[in-house]
């Protein structure tokens, strides 16, 4: 599949439920936010068949997200499904890491490929905080299972902010020097708790990258991924270190995906509001060949990039409305 802008779409991200068992403080009120209605949320076999249709139309890769995608049950049986799905190359699930101790083996033993872990503070008291309630050492353990799992590489997600953990910044770089691990530092987006978001506390991926060259040049590798990190490697280390410039440095002209929202919107950005209703489509009966025009449509309106951050203020902070996203994260799918 291509888009009007001859990117070729081969990746489509699936939140499979809108719930989660933490409450970032840039992703989530504290109080959380409404959930959707249970019958609003896409059954595995309509996902099934989603994911299906995509693949005939050529999408290789797939991503389970959420919410956390593990508390809802029988996430093996999904994923042994996809991987049954002729075209389906790879396999990936972004997870808080609470639940991964749990469930790593069978999620590997059931086809998963690799997981990526949410990990913002590298101290639990800290970790607590800014999850409200989590536990640091649960989420290590999880990384251990993944690891011993064969879920490699591992590759963990650190969100900078300002005031908060940017002094953790050289600490969560330093585990790329021993480990295989794939550490990624993304730019906070404006995509969650409409009352977290301030230019105050954002930290573009030019001064986060200054802060780990402290240790060390960065050299830019080569890593197999569809994803938008850029990756570099700290001298004679055996990990990555990527970055994930949503706002300071677009990647749209290379963006190959879709995201199919718990809820079973059709989402073409994440940072648009247009959305393709194809759950209808699937409970009314539609045919094979109309769930296939509703993703060649989502490719057909994909805009070609957004427009957050274009003008920078003084302080080097996109100038970003707060609701510049209606739909929190967790609604979208991280």
């Amino acid at each position: 599949m291509q888009d009007s802008f001859s990117r070729v779409i081969d990746y489509l991200r699936i939140s499979i439920t809108d719930k989660c068992n933490l409450r970032c403080i840039y992703c989530m009120p504290a109080d959380g936010v409404t959930p959707a209605r249970h019958s609003d949320i896409l059954r595995y076999e309509e996902i099934i068949r989603v994911a299906a249709a995509a693949a005939r139309l050529g999408v290789r890769k797939i991503r389970l997200t959420g919410g956390e995608p593990l508390v809802r049950k029988n996430v093996a049986f999904l994923i042994s499904s996809l991987r049954k799905i002729v075209g389906i190359e790879d396999i990936s699930l972004t997870t808080n890491g609470i639940l991964l101790g749990q469930h790593a083996k069978t999620l590997a033993d059931a086809g998963l490929d690799r997981v990526n872990i949410s990990v913002d503070s590298l101290r639990p008291q800290r970790y607590r905080e800014i999850t409200r309630g989590g536990d640091l050492d649960t989420v290590l353990a999880g990384i251990q299972a993944a690891e011993h799992a064969g879920l490699r590489p591992l590759k963990i997600n650190m969100v900078p902010m300002r005031g908060m953990n940017e002094d953790e910044i050289l600490d969560f770089a330093r585990i790329t020097i021993n480990t295989e691990r794939h550490v990624r530092f993304i730019e906070c987006m404006p995509a969650g708790s409409v009352n977290f978001w301030e230019p105050g506390k954002y930290m573009t991926t030019d001064e986060i990258r200054g802060i780990i060259e402290t240790l060390g040049p960065l050299s830019p590798v080569k890593v197999r991924t569809n994803g938008p990190s850029k990756y570099f490697r700290l001298p004679g280390a055996r990990g990555v270190i990527g970055f994930i410039s949503a706002l300071t440095h677009h990647y749209c002209e290379d963006c190959n995906r879709l995201r199919l929202t718990a809820d079973g919107m059709l989402r073409p950005c994440l940072f648009s509001e247009t959305e393709i209703d194809i759950r209808s489509a699937i409970r009314t009966g539609a045919p094979e060949e109309e769930i296939e025009r509703l993703l060649k449509l989502a490719i057909a309106v994909k805009p070609q990039g957004h427009m957050l951050g274009r003008l920078s203020s003084s302080s080097g902070a996109p100038r970003i409305s707060p609701h510049a996203v209606k739909r929190p994260m967790s609604r979208i799918g991280g």
